[in-house]
């Protein structure tokens, strides 16, 4: 009887720190603002998925604080998550969306990147990404083995952009025959070129693709010839996935290292430091909003990415998997992004 007392009295004694616990947060975060960083301009997929989380997130969080959307972009992203590393407060006010490639600036051996990806509270993500090599109908080429023989043009923005390094990825990887053209200003443009006839191809993401061609999938204006990330796409059955192709160690682990941006989705973080108990509330409240059926239905109005959110714990995984990796993985990875 004495140890059920005793346990009893312990439990009771969970529940009233819970809820005291609570309280604090509560108290804290009532009638305040929390800052939420946006790596990138107003108008992107970005800025538009960080909007419409920031309006669903307040009913998730403790004390209900305002959330205000400050964009912070500059030298892709990495001024946004210099700022968030090394100058935002650490009270838990302020957290950020990232763009998914910034984790790995530093690996990559950016001298701007000024922060320690390990240190930061990632807090989740919405989705994420499907890598996907489309090429114009009238192409003369069908297959992987076709682009194996037989070289095709693959319109980019620049030579350091992420469709560039994607290429160059697919080369190194599969062993296909791309050309690199240089020039255009983003995907838009490079699409255009296509139904030109000016470029063969484009290597993109499926949820671009959805979001700004929703047709050309399903019509065959674009055959999808490969496709590369994480894990395939359920609706791209019939689409080889890279990983399932490739034999050779090595350059699984090159391939899987390139895809860890696509797993980390559109991911959200906050600074080092920031009480356990913050951290915590943050990460509670964005997989509450993420599973908020108001939220899923903005985000499917605006064409927005929400196949299979990832807890902050998860997207710490991928980061630390890929910092661990043979520096011959890591040599080729930073040769394949031109730094």
């Amino acid at each position: 009887m004495r140890a059920g007392l005793c346990a009893f009295a312990f439990a009771i004694g969970c529940v009233a720190a819970t809820a005291a616990n609570a309280d604090a947060l509560d108290d804290f975060y009532r009638g305040k603002t929390v800052s939420m960083v946006v790596s990138s301009a107003t108008g992107g997929g970005y800025d538009t998925l960080a909007r419409v989380v920031a309006k669903h997130m307040v009913k998730h969080m403790p004390g209900a604080p305002n959330i205000v959307v400050r964009n912070m972009p500059g030298a892709g992203g990495v001024i946004a998550t210099n700022h968030l590393y090394n100058v935002a407060s650490r009270d838990g006010l302020t957290f950020g969306q990232l763009q998914n490639t910034l984790p790995f600036e530093p690996l990559l051996g950016n001298k701007e990147a000024m922060y320690d990806s390990s240190k930061f509270n990632w807090l989740g993500s919405p989705s994420y990404e499907t890598g996907l090599l489309v090429v114009r109908a009238k192409a003369p080429v069908a297959s992987i083995g076709d682009i194996q023989k037989q070289e095709i043009s693959v319109g980019t923005p620049g030579l350091n952009s992420t469709p560039s390094f994607n290429t160059r990825l697919l080369v190194e990887a599969l062993d296909m025959k791309l050309r690199i053209v240089l020039g255009y200003p983003g995907q838009n443009e490079v699409f255009l070129a296509m139904e030109r006839g000016e470029v063969d191809a484009f290597p993109t993401f499926y949820s671009s693709i959805m979001s700004t061609r929703p047709t050309w999938i399903v019509d065959k204006t674009v055959k999808t010839i490969v496709q590369f990330g994480p894990e395939p796409e359920p609706e791209l059955k019939d689409t080889p996935f890279a990983s399932d192709l490739v034999k050779d160690p090595e350059k699984l682990r090159l391939l899987k290292a390139a895809a860890a941006p696509l797993a980390l989705g559109r991911p959200f973080a906050a600074p080092p430091d920031v009480p356990k108990e913050r951290v915590a509330a943050l990460r509670k409240a964005l997989t509450a909003t993420f599973a908020d059926p108001e939220c899923l239905d903005d985000m499917r109005k605006l064409n927005l990415p929400v196949n299979q959110p990832r807890s902050g714990e998860q997207l710490q995984a991928v980061i630390d998997e890929v910092w661990r990796m043979p520096q011959e993985t890591k040599d080729r990875l930073r040769k394949l992004s031109g730094m």
